[in-house]
């Protein structure tokens, strides 16, 4: 055979049985999308589960989230976690005031209708669904303020709406909700907007400066340039930056004119009736100045145009400040979580207000769950400066909701809240809020350069009044007194009583659904020792001794 022949043969055979080889290859390329060869790479384990939450930590979220966290809502939170929780919540509709009101007979004078809008405020803060939005509305109560006391005393109607307001825009639009207070007819009379005129030299009538400066120190930029992280911006001497002048005021001022009552005949026969105090204001053209106005940023509007178009524009102007994310972010990181975020916290924050990450600005949804899913809202390793003082509302609403707080009558009479407290729903004694939110006591919080907001209204007298307030909620209001009246609000502590016999279980139990479980060696042997010195045969006054200790403890009073 010739050699040829012989090589030939060899290569063909050689090339059959390479050929199963090639296909195979080939359809293992095709089937992991082509070039590059090789197999494809495994597939990746699953990431694992992210740990579980304790109980401690939702107690801390609760705290946070609503008025107050009980051993149910903490269980709710550790099945569902953080995230699907505040889902949850922001689908649930408002619990409204105003309904309540207006059912009710009408009483001699309209002022007697405060006392049911504060009961109706505590039975919504307490049982309430929607635990989230009402907190977020009580916020935002301290920070876009109007108070019964004062101008707005007889239209509690009025007031109530507000409130809900507040509480229906709670996961809204920052925008909407600030073209909403600033035509409500409560803040239209609270900060004089309502029946603000044109100026008209003859009669001696400039408009009123009061909401315009008002609407932007307290709701929305502040008073000097802030950068997104909420620090001072300084001009090239070291100073901050202010934020407006006089000239913008008075430019804002005339655009809120000529707004006041809806309905009337005209402009100054507008009175409050029940109707129209719970709708927007209406513009009376006549009455609104049509000049040119300087607004922020050099904005100027130019003369002509209509009230309403005056109105959106300012607004506009206001929302579309650079402050307003960082002012935003702080207010209502301090009414929530803590009282000194750090500018990394505040920063994220406000970016979410500029973005909520579909390119919205000012979703207030976004802006809440950035607040509350934080790393330094609940961080690993605590410091010193985490938290803040709860409110006193929020420390009795946390009691009652623990020991599920009722009255025969079902009602919560506590009108007298502020007098009481310090503090009550839309009850401030000034624009300025309970508190303000640059309050530092002297001492070691000042020298730290640290804010306390709580702690302004943290007075030797009012500490005492809350303090007894408790003695009297732990000793004679609760479920073994006797000869209760209507309206006595009585807290429930049955379970505490039936184990009351074991002082270790009581102190467990107590702490369990105050301070979820997280009590210091020193509480538990002060009150351990105290409670040894009580016979066995009163578990009632073992039970209320261990309510009242802890709840008028400084643990309590910290929220984490």
């Amino acid at each position: 055979m010739e050699p040829g022949k012989k090589q030939g043969k060899t290569t063909i055979m050689s090339m059959n049985r390479l050929i199963p080889v090639a296909v195979s290859l080939m359809l293992g390329l095709a089937g992991c999308g082509g070039g590059g060869g090789g197999s494809a790479p495994p597939t990746p384990p699953p990431p694992p589960p992210p740990p579980a939450v304790t109980k401690a930590e939702a107690y801390q979220f609760l705290n946070q989230a609503s008025f107050g966290a009980t051993e149910a809502e903490a269980e709710g939170v550790i099945a569902m976690r953080q995230e699907a929780w505040i889902d949850d919540q922001m689908q649930k509709p408002a619990s409204l005031q105003l309904p309540h009101l207006q059912v009710l007979p009408p009483p001699q004078f309209p002022f007697e209708l405060h006392a049911d809008r504060v009961d109706i405020w505590f039975r919504n803060s307490l049982y309430g669904e929607d635990q989230l939005r009402q907190r977020v509305a009580f916020a935002l109560s301290e920070i876009m303020v109007v108070s019964q006391l004062g101008a707005l005393g007889n239209l509690p109607f009025a007031v109530a709406d507000y409130y809900d307001m507040l509480a229906r825009n709670a996961f809204g639009n920052y925008r909407d909700l600030l073209e909403e207070v600033t035509l409500h007819p409560a803040m239209g009379v609270y900060l004089s907007m309502l029946g603000n005129e044109k100026p008209d030299p003859l009669l001696n009538i400039r408009p009123d400066e009061n909401y315009a400066r008002e609407v932007m120190q307290l709701f929305s930029i502040g008073l000097v340039e802030l950068n997104i992280d909420g620090t001072e911006k300084l001009d090239d001497l070291g100073q901050p930056v202010p934020t407006y002048s006089q000239e913008i005021i008075e430019g804002f001022a005339h655009v809120y004119t000529g707004w006041t009552f809806a309905g009337a005949p005209s402009f100054r026969e507008a009175r409050p009736t029940r109707f129209n105090q719970v709708i927007p204001m209406q513009l009376y053209p006549g009455f609104h100045d049509t000049e040119a106005k300087t607004l922020l940023n050099g904005v100027v509007l130019p003369a002509g145009q209509t009230g309403e178009q005056d109105l959106a524009a300012a607004l506009d102007n206001i929302f579309d400040h650079p402050n307003v994310g960082p002012f935003i972010a702080i207010r209502l990181i301090q009414r929530l979580v803590t009282s000194n975020p750090s500018p990394g916290y505040v920063r994220r924050v406000a970016e979410a207000f500029n973005n909520n990450g579909s390119g919205v600005r000012g979703d207030l949804a976004a802006v809440v769950r950035a607040i509350l899913l934080d790393e330094e809202a609940r961080p690993t390793m605590a410091m010193e400066i985490d938290g803040k003082l709860k409110e006193p509302l929020l420390r009795l609403t946390q009691l009652w909701k623990s020991y599920n707080a009722t009255s025969n009558s079902g009602r919560f009479p506590l009108n007298a809240a502020y007098i009481l407290f310090g503090q009550g729903p839309l009850q401030s004694p000034s624009v300025f809020n309970f508190f303000s939110p640059f309050y530092a006591p002297p001492g070691e919080i000042r020298d730290s350069s640290l804010v306390a907001p709580e702690l302004e209204i943290s007075t030797e007298y009012l500490n005492t009044q809350f303090t007894n307030l408790m003695l009297l909620q732990c000793f004679f209001l609760n479920s073994q007194s006797q000869d209760l009246e209507d309206d006595d609000v009585f807290i429930n502590f049955e379970e505490e009583i039936a184990i009351a016999g074991d002082i270790d279980a009581l102190i467990d139990r107590v702490a369990d659904k105050l301070l979820a479980g997280q009590i210091s060696d020193t509480l538990r042997q002060e009150l351990a020792g105290m409670l040894a010195l009580l016979p066995e045969s009163e578990p009632a006054l073992r039970a209320a001794e261990t309510i009242y200790f802890i709840v008028t403890s400084p643990e309590y009073a910290y929220q984490r």
